[in-house]
């Protein structure tokens, strides 16, 4: 079977920009230019809310397929920082998953989704576990197998860490894949605001401030930040929080929780799958270049792309829908 590569996008110009291709990704333009199929995912699917362990609860939602065959299997989807289960490309990989066959779970983080009511406790990159055990429920839930896994951008990161903790779960996970992961945290965090355009940092620290202020509002008992820090840097408010709500002593420590740079997937059990571009303006290649990998993990670096772009062309659909459901299904036919 010949899997598609990250050399086979080759986007027709301005689309070869990689400031395009990460502009349009989240885009509302996007969205509303979508063909209907790449939202299929919606419908019938059932909104959940799933065991983090120790009382966290996240939501999700699970939708069945319905091909008239027997399922591919069960493939869990994790989104970006600040993005959600209804994020237009988890909607676009869960539709095309869908179409070939496969149950799919679209997963929230903790206070993403609407879901900052359920848990008192602010998100924070490091918070692995209760994604784990959130896996472990999921599967027990639904035993549809192979189960595979895929991430995008803070999602990536945190579908590669659950591979590297799932052996020790005693996670059914067969595969997981990355798109546009983050590797280095604090490598990147430097790159969103001393290299990326202004513009960048602007868009994140405007979602974040928004989602703070709904966690606010869901627990107007808790002082979870002063309103000064909110007017930081995406730096000096991160550093804030880390040291308000959790027991890092640093800033370095906190970004070095999370990380996956270097050998730190050196132990990795389970086949993975990274793809990223050379183009992307906020997570730079060299981090991935450095990366110390098993011969189970392929690294897969596009000429262009963008973070999380990969827009074919003017009907906004993206190659990464193709090269998700061709390695998942690739899964299932070597079993």
């Amino acid at each position: 079977m010949t899997l598609p590569r990250g050399k086979d996008f080759q986007p027709p110009w301005p689309l070869r920009s990689g400031h395009i291709q990460t502009m349009l990704s989240s885009s509302g333009v996007r969205r509303l230019m979508l063909p209907k199929a790449a939202q299929t995912v919606l419908q019938d699917s059932q909104p959940m809310v799933v065991d983090g362990g120790d009382g966290v609860r996240l939501t999700g939602a699970y939708t069945m397929q319905k091909t008239g065959s027997p399922s591919r299997g069960l493939a869990v989807l994790f989104h970006g920082w600040e993005g959600s289960v209804d994020s237009t490309y988890v909607l676009q990989t869960g539709s095309r998953l869908l179409a070939d066959g496969w149950d799919v779970f679209r997963l929230n983080f903790r206070d993403h989704g609407d879901s900052h009511h359920l848990n008192e406790a602010l998100f924070h990159s490091c918070r692995i576990d209760e994604v784990v055990h959130a896996l472990g429920d999921i599967a027990q839930r639904f035993p549809s197998r192979p189960m595979v896994l895929a991430g995008f951008s803070l999602g990536g990161n945190f579908a590669l860490r659950a591979a590297m903790h799932a052996p020790a779960a005693g996670l059914p996970l067969s595969y997981a894949l990355a798109v546009c992961p983050i590797i280095d945290p604090g490598e990147g965090l430097f790159s969103l605001e001393g290299q990326a355009p202004w513009f960048y940092q602007a868009y994140f620290m405007h979602k974040w401030r928004r989602s703070l202020q709904a966690k606010q509002a869901a627990f107007p008992h808790v002082q979870y930040f002063e309103l000064a820090e909110l007017k930081q840097s995406l730096r000096g408010l991160t550093a804030s929080l880390v040291s308000r709500h959790t027991d890092f002593g640093s800033l370095e420590a906190y970004l070095d929780g999370y990380s996956v740079a270097g050998r730190a997937l050196e132990g990795m059990h389970v086949p993975c799958t990274i793809l990223t571009a050379r183009d992307d303006p906020v997570i730079p290649v060299a981090a991935f270049e450095r990366l110390d990998l098993p011969a189970n993990v392929e690294l897969d670096i596009s000429d262009y792309g963008g973070h999380c772009g990969y827009i074919r062309g003017w009907d906004m659909t993206s190659f990464t829908d193709e090269y998700i459901a061709a390695r998942f299904n690739a899964v299932v036919a070597q079993r």
